[in-house]
């Protein structure tokens, strides 16, 4: 592999799935490893918002020497100052995550950035295991723990997937030590997320029955076959708006309906 590769990780906040708190983004810490591993010398790791995020310690400790910081309000674009950023450094790789653990976490970054620069954009990377001659060997992340190898010249844009090499531990030490460049860039201001209503996600209605048949004929018999026991009760005399009662109140304890 030739000692130059010029590798660019873009990483954001992530946020833990059960208490909300501020981490290391699963599938960003996935990238920077990726790219220590292609090229620690010429990786670059980048973030788009607050300089002063504990957070971006965590990535430092990764053994990074440095870490640059294009300084975004939190309702900031961070498409125009990365494509400006991405053009100036010459990269030839970028890495990112599939999408962001937090803000609007919708995906399309990696795919705004690649149709911006005209680069190929390669969806879920497992590994990139040779650069060589303008163009690299790319194995892709699959369903059912599949690999697919492709050929994609530079420069390109990686989504790295979660089946990517696992990030290594952080270092509290280290990361307190590395560089932190703010460069001096012109924030733009996201106009179509200022007119967003943005409220807690609603849990889904579940289904009342579940049936874990592998086969038609198991399915059917599930669906046919006499229910044994069980806490039901059959209404008979009761009046239309007594048995609707009972109804609703199985629909909220089942959480149907909230």
């Amino acid at each position: 592999m030739p000692p130059k590769v010029n590798v660019v990780s873009l990483v954001s906040i992530g946020r833990h799935p059960q208490s909300g708190r501020s981490r290391r983004a699963e599938q960003d810490g996935r990238a920077v490893e990726l790219g220590l591993k292609l090229s620690k010398k010429s990786l670059t790791v980048v973030h788009a918002g607050d300089a002063q995020e504990p957070v971006l310690r965590q990535y430092a400790g990764m053994g990074l020497d440095s870490l640059t910081v294009l300084p975004q309000p939190a309702d900031g674009d961070a498409l125009p100052i990365l494509v400006d950023f991405l053009k100036s450094s010459k990269a030839q790789v970028v890495l990112t995550g599939v999408r962001a653990e937090s803000g609007e976490s919708s995906g399309m970054l990696p795919y705004l950035l690649a149709e911006q620069l005209g680069w190929p954009l390669v969806p879920r990377v497992a590994e990139i295991l040779t650069i060589k001659q303008g163009a690299a060997e790319v194995l892709l992340a699959l369903p059912r723990g599949q690999r697919r190898s492709v050929i994609v010249s530079l420069p390109f844009i990686a989504t790295v997937d979660n089946a990517a090499a696992e990030a290594r531990q952080t270092a509290f030490g280290p990361g307190l030590r590395a560089d932190f460049k703010v460069l001096d860039v012109n924030s733009v201001k996201d106009e179509a997320m200022a007119t967003w209503q943005i409220s807690a996600a609603k849990p889904r209605p579940k289904r009342l029955k579940v049936v874990k048949a592998k086969t038609a004929a198991d399915r059917m018999k599930a669906a046919t076959a006499k229910p044994v026991g069980g806490g039901g009760k059959v209404m008979k005399n009761e009046t239309a708006a007594e048995k609707a009662q009972a109804i609703f109140d199985l629909l909220l304890e089942e959480k149907v309906v909230r």
